[in-house]
């Protein structure tokens, strides 16, 4: 069949792994369009995709101008998250085909419609998590799934990372509750996906303290979270963005009856305790999964979510990380927040609240 034709939304700091990833999957796509409000953003990403591919896409500012001059089969958004919802469902409502970066949006509400609105034209709703690609979360996942953990004890997803000022002044939307929310919401997002995934992905209950420490953000800089899940079992949360004096490790750990799996390095991309009561012919490549760290806390899963998404709407399938799937890591941060405003567990299930429904006088520390 002929190759999707591609248009990314967003060319901000993580739109260079979406470049990369749609140049690597270039026999399934072509990039027919990119579009920024900085302009000049978007024209640096099409002489990067030029680079690795020979072909220069048009640009554009507005993606509702592109959306009638191009008429992509998907349409790629990795724009502030507050975007997000609005975005995908006007593209949603045109019949595109949408993968979004995470989160997929910063309502229950939100990201509740823009499901159903996809589910109602036909079209395929992704979402970029890209870490359940990697290697050992791959081999992690066959361990579950083959039942080597036995019962399900606990688990933890540790992100212990930094982010200056200059970071959040780059883009004044970073930090906000209406168009961001803090660390949990953006740098912690993965390692919380992965850790309900690997838990029986039904969270149950949450229960969190979060708390802005030191950075001049309005949303919160560090979060301790609890969550039960339906299974019994339980997960911890911690992520910051206040470690000194750089990035440190996010790491996921997975305790079970008769199994123990920790996978680290700076972007859960090393093996380091691999566990169990009976081996597995899965060990010995498990066991050369304890390569070099990736050269960004990004990684490069984006180029195998790109081909597990543009097969999964080529062949009629869902893919990996559907809207559905997406909604999970989100709504536990938000019943995070809710916990954080309230001092109270709040339950998963008929969870409604947006980071609109913080105040920044929720997280703030006394000295």
């Amino acid at each position: 069949m002929n190759r999707f034709r591609l248009m990314l939304i967003g060319c901000g700091r993580i739109s260079k792994n979406h470049i990369a990833a749609a140049a690597a999957n270039n026999e399934l796509c072509e990039l027919s369009a990119l579009c920024d409000p900085v302009v000049e953003n978007a024209e640096k990403q099409a002489e990067r995709y030029r680079e690795l591919t020979g072909s220069r896409p048009p640009v554009f500012a507005g993606y509702r101008e592109a959306l009638d001059a191009v008429r992509p089969d998907v349409c790629v958004i990795a724009t502030e998250s507050g975007l997000h919802a609005e975005i995908a469902r006007a593209c949603i409502a045109q019949g595109r085909h949408v993968l979004v970066e995470k989160p997929v949006a910063l309502s229950t509400a939100d990201a509740e419609a823009m499901v159903r609105e996809a589910e109602a034209k036909g079209v395929t709703l992704g979402v970029c998590h890209q870490n359940r690609f990697n290697p050992p979360v791959q081999e992690l996942r066959r361990a579950l799934d083959a039942g080597r953990f036995g019962r399900l004890v606990n688990g933890t997803a540790r992100i212990l990372w930094n982010r200056t000022m200059p970071y959040y002044e780059q883009a004044p939307w970073r930090g906000t509750w209406a168009q961001d929310g803090g660390t949990l919401m953006n740098q912690c997002i993965h390692g919380i996906d992965l850790l309900q995934w690997s838990l029986g992905g039904e969270p149950e209950t949450v229960m969190a303290m979060t708390g802005n420490f030191l950075r001049d953000i309005e949303a919160e800089d560090f979060g301790a979270v609890l969550v039960r899940f339906k299974n019994g079992a339980i997960g911890i949360i911690e992520g910051t963005a206040c470690v000194y004096p750089k990035n440190l490790e996010e790491t996921l750990s997975v305790f079970g009856e008769t199994g123990a799996a920790v996978i680290g390095g700076l972007a859960v991309n090393r093996v380091q305790t691999w566990n169990f009561a009976e081996a597995a012919p899965q060990d010995e490549t498990v066991a050369a999964l304890t390569g070099k760290d990736p050269s960004d806390v990004y990684g490069s899963g984006h180029t195998a979510l790109y081909r597990d998404y543009l097969t999964a709407v080529q062949q009629g399938r869902d893919p990996l990380v559907t809207g559905r799937e997406g909604m999970k890591a989100m709504k536990i941060i938000l019943a995070a927040y809710q916990s954080q405003k309230t001092g109270l567990p709040v339950a998963l299930d008929g969870l409604n609240f947006s980071t609109l429904d913080m105040d920044n006088r929720d997280v703030r520390v006394k000295n």
